[in-house]
């Protein structure tokens, strides 16, 4: 179910984003873990338009927030406003308030608004005014970030970025695939006319179905092996913390049943760890200046660790 499910977006998905299969396959991970996803690109390479395919085809809710330099807490989650008819105050609901949200080029935010949307992207609520207020399920902030240009941005603290689920860069598409682009995008945008293939209650039942793929205690402690050792790496200041290592075990269960399998292989945990650890990894400075930066680490380490056998 979870794996026609997700062929079924993934294909409607690409009625507007031109392959990038593995990409949007990727986001249905986040999207059957509930988790939050960091798109890390250059402009232009279609993280926004990723977000809103993936939304329209979701069926939810959907709310863009650019993030700039004068944005306030309160412009995410809410506020609480003066109602002079009735003489009571009323409360105003952000663009948070939503099922997809796409947080664009977060990191130049100051850290005060930054902060606003940790409470949301852990536990699913918010709260002002000594009121919680729960959030519409599913929830999924999509944040986009630039590499490049770092010129009045604030980047993001470790708190932060820990509670990303994965980090996903696009890339450039090739040759035939940008041409294709031109031509798709030729006459009108195709993202205006996408339909919904399935609704919030559906992803909420496939949610739930993605807990029940089975994973070996073998394959469990790999995941734990895995995070221990960038822990002890020389070359890693900072390694996973234990939130880490829960993503990596819900992502290899979602992983595995959108491929259709009811259980998780270690290739599955192999092919996820650069998405999941790289951007919760801080390296020396000694590694950093040796050239070395987190996906190597994390390849090596993956390498490293024994991978467990069928006795």
């Amino acid at each position: 179910m979870i794996k026609s499910a997700a062929q079924k977006i993934t294909d409607n998905i690409q009625k507007v984003i031109v392959g990038k299969g593995k990409i949007i396959q990727l986001l249905m991970v986040g999207v059957l873990c509930e988790g939050h996803i960091l798109l890390e690109d250059v402009p232009g390479t279609g993280k926004t338009t990723l977000a809103r395919a993936l939304a329209a085809s979701l069926g939810c809710t959907y709310r863009r927030i650019q993030f700039t330099p004068d944005l306030l807490p309160t412009d995410i989650t809410g506020l609480s406003w003066f109602n002079q008819k009735k003489q009571e105050f009323e409360f105003r609901p952000g663009p948070i308030m939503s099922q997809v949200l796409l947080a664009d080029e977060i990191n130049r935010a100051t850290p005060r608004t930054q902060s606003a949307l940790l409470e949301a992207m852990q536990e699913k609520q918010i709260t002002g005014d000594g009121v919680t207020r729960p959030l519409p399920r599913p929830f999924i902030v999509l944040a986009t970030q630039n590499p490049v240009e770092l010129e009045g941005t604030f980047p993001l603290p470790e708190a932060q970025i820990d509670r990303f689920l994965m980090r996903v860069e696009i890339g450039y598409p090739d040759q035939q695939e940008e041409n294709q682009i031109l031509e798709r995008f030729r006459a009108d945008d195709p993202l205006t006319t996408l339909e919904p293939v399935t609704s919030p209650e559906e992803i909420n039942e496939l949610i739930a179905l993605r807990k029940n793929v089975k994973i070996e205690e073998s394959i469990r402690d790999y995941i734990v092996r895995i995070s221990r050792t960038t822990r002890e790496n020389q070359d890693i200041q900072l390694g996973a913390s234990p939130r880490a290592s829960l993503a990596l075990y819900q992502t290899a269960q979602a992983w595995a049943a959108i491929q259709g399998r009811a259980y998780v292989i270690p290739d599955d945990i192999k092919f996820l760890a650069p998405y999941v650890l790289c951007h919760r990894l801080i390296i020396s400075a000694q590694a950093q200046l040796r050239g070395r930066d987190a996906r190597q680490l994390v390849s090596d380490i993956v390498e490293a660790v024994p991978v467990p056998v069928e006795s």
